[in-house]
């Protein structure tokens, strides 16, 4: 029985660290005070992931004192097939202010968006690295700007899946699903009640 294919998008040590305030009031971000956090979406995936994102002071390219990681996306062979071939990105927005919604809108402030290019060909046989590293959130090279902290990986995650045929509790039928191929793995038949024996 061959499993199918499903992999697993990893996001995991996410940080972020804030240029340094300016002295006077009503500049730059206090991370004393602002709460930050950021939205991850995979192109042409309806799923996206939320997660708080800890402040750093690592000097340089020195890895996080502190990290957080998200559940992750897990893709299914439809989305496989859709992505055979065709790179895509994941977009990581970060944004200053409370998680959640107002009215409507999103109450945080965005602070800037990095985009890592995923090639999932063949991900379902091998693990791979995609990002492991600081991404500098801002677009302009001169200005000191926010950076953040990740590291995304994709690595196989083969199940398989069962389908009941039928009506299971008369006659249970156990298919493997593969793409569109029904397999039948085993059934079994009862031919009296179960309460039978203790008469």
């Amino acid at each position: 029985m061959d499993p199918c294919p499903f992999v697993r998008l990893i996001v995991e040590s996410l940080a972020l660290k804030l240029p340094v305030a300016a002295k006077h009031a009503g500049s730059g971000i206090h991370p004393t005070t602002t709460p930050c956090f950021c939205k991850l979406t995979l192109k042409n995936v309806s799923t996206s992931q939320t997660a708080l994102l800890p402040l750093s002071s690592a000097s340089g390219d020195s890895p996080p004192d502190s990290t957080t990681s998200i559940p992750g996306f897990h893709l299914d062979p439809t989305v496989l097939r859709r992505f055979s071939g065709k790179p895509t990105t994941l977009q990581v927005s970060v944004y200053t202010g409370r998680m959640g919604q107002t009215c409507g809108f999103n109450s945080g402030k965005l602070l800037g968006r990095v985009r890592v290019n995923i090639d999932l060909n063949r991900t379902e046989f091998r693990s791979c690295v995609y990002q492991n590293g600081w991404m500098k959130l801002g677009k302009e090279p001169e200005k000191p700007s926010a950076r953040l902290h990740l590291v995304v990986r994709a690595e196989p995650d083969p199940r398989f899946v069962f389908q009941f045929g039928g009506e299971p509790e008369c006659s249970p039928v156990v298919f493997q699903i593969q793409g569109n191929i029904r397999q039948p793995v085993f059934s079994c038949k009862f031919s009296a009640d179960r309460n039978s024996r203790f008469r």
